[in-house]
């Protein structure tokens, strides 16, 4: 659940102003209730769709942005250690430093080449769509440690497999986004971490068989995104140009004909203030319905079962792929990690700085990974790592954690050092805060959910 903009948005900056070109004259007249109940569906769908293409407006659409990758079908690489003075992102982990890339693959698929690892090292490329669905992988778990080739094409490539490939993963849309990791031991381990990132490759499938270049695909309009207005009634002309690159699935074309009736058309424009009065209230009305919706759906997640995934793992779905995309867009599939945590006690009262907790695994109870675990401290709402005396933000089952006498394990989560020797992960003097486990490679007694996190007990003072 690592995200790559600030998200401080349990709904914040939902504005519901906007305005964009044109209206059919059909809309004019349309049923107001059928109106703000297809808006809210409509919102809902295009949610994450949205965040998607505000993480793509300034990695890839503006120079000027910090987050800017440089273009389409090249990495840009992260490889440093996160403090609490970095703040471009929110929930931030220490675990597995990012690549991230962004492929167009109109006129030709892209190859992306990965090196032979260590048995103990782990490395994931997550291919993501415009829906959202983690559609590929490319790593340690999904397709092993050996070296490879793997051909990334569009929904429309009809070629034949070049030798060499290893694997063909099909996008159902034009424009994919790589998120790569690389699991990172310490900071000792960066300059390795930094040296298998520059092994990560991608090509052009011409390039990648000395074929000539196909034409270039027309340049492509994008429209501006406004975080303030773009989530209102405006949500709809980006959508219709999002939907451009995004074929109609057949599984969708119910669902597109129910989202025409309000202007919902791939490649047209849109107007809100060309609306009846009536008629622009309804969909303000439905969308913000639908804001609600989300919201209380957001405050009932307890894990990513169900959040993540392909198009077929979440089942027409389209809340829960809303709310990933809240909680944490590019959240992993379940199969390569699972994340979870708390905001609470044993109790059922908010974990609050200054006050002194652990957190217990029973003899033979530690998280079940094929990789490794971790937990990270952050604070709320904004949900950064918090600065301590010692600059630990985390523990995780790479440290030499102290065994109790049962076998078990103890994390003890307090302000102050403890008096005993222990696994201490120091907590804020004040202030809420939240806890997130991240299980990579879970076993399959966390899918089950048969195995789940303990609770957070208080310690009596």
């Amino acid at each position: 659940m690592n995200l790559t903009v600030s998200r401080r948005r349990v709904l914040g900056g939902m504005g519901v102003l906007g305005g964009s070109l044109m209206i059919p004259r059909w809309l004019l007249a349309a049923d107001v209730d059928d109106v703000r109940s297809n808006a809210q569906e409509a919102w809902i769908y295009a949610y994450p769709m949205l965040m998607h293409y505000q993480t793509m407006e300034k990695q890839l659409l503006n120079p000027a942005a910090p987050e800017y990758v440089g273009g389409f079908n090249c990495f840009r690489h992260y490889s440093e250690l996160y403090t609490p003075k970095n703040r471009e992102i929110v929930t931030p982990n220490n675990d597995t430093p990012y690549s991230w890339a962004w492929l167009d693959l109109r006129s030709e698929p892209q190859v992306l080449s990965v090196p032979a690892v260590d048995k103990d090292r782990y490395y994931v490329h997550q291919l993501v769509d415009q829906y959202t669905h983690n559609f590929g992988y490319v790593g340690v778990l999904s397709t092993g440690r050996e070296a490879g080739d793997y051909l990334i094409a569009g929904p429309d490539w009809q070629g034949a497999t070049p030798p060499g490939i290893k694997a063909v993963l099909r996008s159902e849309t034009e424009i994919v986004m790589v998120l790569g990791r690389t699991g990172l031991r310490n900071a000792d381990d960066l300059p390795a971490v930094r040296a298998l990132q520059q092994q990560y490759r991608l090509r052009a499938l011409h390039e990648y068989t000395a074929s000539p270049a196909p034409d270039a695909a027309p340049v492509i309009a994008w429209p501006a995104w406004d975080s303030k207005t773009g989530l209102g009634p405006d949500f709809i002309a980006v959508l219709n140009q999002i939907l451009t690159l995004c074929p109609t699935q057949p599984s969708e074309q119910a669902l597109r004909a129910r989202f025409a009736r309000i202007g919902i058309l791939a490649g047209e424009a849109f107007e809100v203030n060309g609306l009846s009065a009536p008629v622009r209230q309804a969909l303000i009305d439905g969308i913000q319905a639908a804001q609600a919706q989300l919201k209380t759906a957001v405050t009932q997640v307890r894990t990513t079962l169900g959040l993540f995934g392909t198009r077929e793992a979440l089942h027409g779905n389209y809340l829960n792929r809303a709310v990933a995309a809240n909680v944490g867009i590019y959240g992993n599939s379940v199969e390569e990690a699972f994340y979870t945590g708390s905001r609470q006690d044993n109790q059922g009262q908010p974990l609050q700085g200054g006050r002194r907790y652990q957190l217990h695994f029973a003899p033979g109870q530690l998280p079940p990974v094929t990789e490794f675990w971790s937990l990270t401290l952050y604070d709320l709402p904004d949900r950064q790592l918090v600065a301590n005396s010692i600059d630990r933000y985390c523990l995780s089952s790479r440290d030499s954690l102290q065994v109790d006498a049962d076998g078990g394990v103890t994390l003890v989560l307090q302000p102050s050092v403890p008096q005993a020797p222990s696994n201490w992960l120091p907590t804020p003097a004040s202030g809420a805060f939240t806890l997130v486990l991240r299980l990579y490679g879970p076993g399959r007694e966390v899918i089950s959910q048969q195995w789940r996190m303990p609770a957070v007990e208080v310690i009596p003072a």
